[in-house]
């Protein structure tokens, strides 16, 4: 987690605000009213930048360098809104979020799913989980080639796992569980708190292998380094593959506690742990690395929906909080969490992807804003 500095807490935090495509542009500002309104917030700068597909479309450039520069040098965080990378080769473009994320450092994609259940939720009981994704390397590395054969096309990519990288994500995903660990003995509770290593090394035993071994060692080493007695104490470590994780994150997504994946594995549970929320709109995201941090709604651009004010803007809205949270402002985290949670388990201004929902975008922003009034 990073700490807000004394230079920080004398001026206004500079928020780099990138709407980027669809409804990145609707729910953003959103984000930005209820951060501005919560209690115990520092005073913000908000700082537009330009990205997407859409600027592509009619500039030829994807992410700017000058929104890179303007993010290094002058902003203390930043929001991404949402990207429409086409599913076709666009000769040209690259994904501004992939490259974001490189550019910035931000080799972890912390996604937490939690929150009320809904009516029309698969599960019963509450769930608590947080997917920690690597987020630089696996195949989105695209290192893509297409070539003809005798025997027709033959297209192949190249998947990129390395000690470092991985070794780098399991001290994050251990120092998220340490945050939780000591969250939960403040709040009285003895739930355990567990990693979970996601990989596929019983075929993968190359890739997937060097994963595994490299965050287990860094849960082995602590011990090692500390006479049995480390950090990592009282962390539990349990491994799952891929596949039945994803049966059993339906079935007992209570056995989940923090999840660390490579990143096509993380994109993929993590997406998939919405459902067990009720929809996309409601999960959020931050991009983290050693000294920035980007908050993500982790829902795509939604062009069917796009302009009609019907998108949910909460995913962006707990996305805002997460930085905010990890950024050390706890209290206007905190405040954000439980005005969100209060308007979703009243279920009386829900829009139209939850079960039961018909408000707009705006009227889901006056209810979040009034319950942190």
């Amino acid at each position: 987690m990073l700490r807000p500095s004394t230079i920080l807490m004398q001026r206004a935090m500079r928020i780099g605000m990138i709407p980027a495509d669809g409804i990145g542009r609707e729910v953003l500002p959103v984000a930005q009213r209820v951060m501005t309104a919560a209690p115990g917030a520092p005073q913000f700068e908000f700082v537009p930048l330009q990205a997407g597909f859409e600027h592509f479309q009619t500039t030829g450039e994807a992410l700017p360098q000058v929104t890179i520069d303007t993010l290094k040098n002058e902003c203390d965080a930043a929001m991404f809104g949402s990207v429409s990378s086409p599913s076709h080769k666009v000769e040209g473009y690259s994904s501004p979020i992939v490259r974001l994320r490189k550019e910035l450092g931000l080799y972890a994609n912390i996604r937490p799913v939690s929150g009320p259940i809904l009516p029309g939720s698969p599960i019963q009981s509450p769930v608590d989980i947080v997917t920690i994704r690597e987020n630089t390397e696996c195949l989105y590395i695209k290192q893509e080639t297409l070539e003809e054969t005798p025997n027709g096309k033959v297209a192949r990519a190249i998947r990129q796992i390395t000690e470092s990288a991985s070794t780098r994500i399991g001290k994050k995903a251990m120092e998220v569980a340490l945050s939780r660990k000591t969250m939960r003995a403040k709040a009285g509770s003895q739930d355990p708190t567990k990693v979970t290593i996601c990989h596929k090394s019983n075929v993968l035993s190359v890739t997937d292998g060097l994963f595994r071994t490299s965050v287990r060692a860094v849960y082995e080493s602590d011990k090692k380094e500390n006479g049995g007695q480390g950090r990592y104490e009282g962390i539990l470590l349990d491994e799952q593959l891929v596949d039945s994780m994803v049966y059993r994150m339906f079935r007992e997504p209570n056995v989940f506690d923090v999840v660390v994946a490579p990143n096509l594995y993380g994109d993929i549970i993590s997406d998939g742990a919405a459902a067990l929320v009720g929809s996309l709109g409601l999960v959020s995201s931050v991009n983290a690395g050693d000294s920035f941090i980007m908050g993500e709604p982790v829902h795509g651009s939604a062009p069917d929906i796009c302009g009609k004010n019907v998108a949910n803007p909460i995913a962006a809205v707990r996305s805002a909080a997460l930085m905010l949270e990890y950024m050390g402002y706890t209290e206007p985290a905190l405040a954000i969490y439980r005005a969100v949670d209060a308007v979703l388990t009243q279920g009386k201004v829900l829009t139209p992807d939850l079960p039961g929902g018909k408000a707009t975008t705006s009227e889901v922003e006056g209810a979040i804003l009034r319950a942190l009034a």
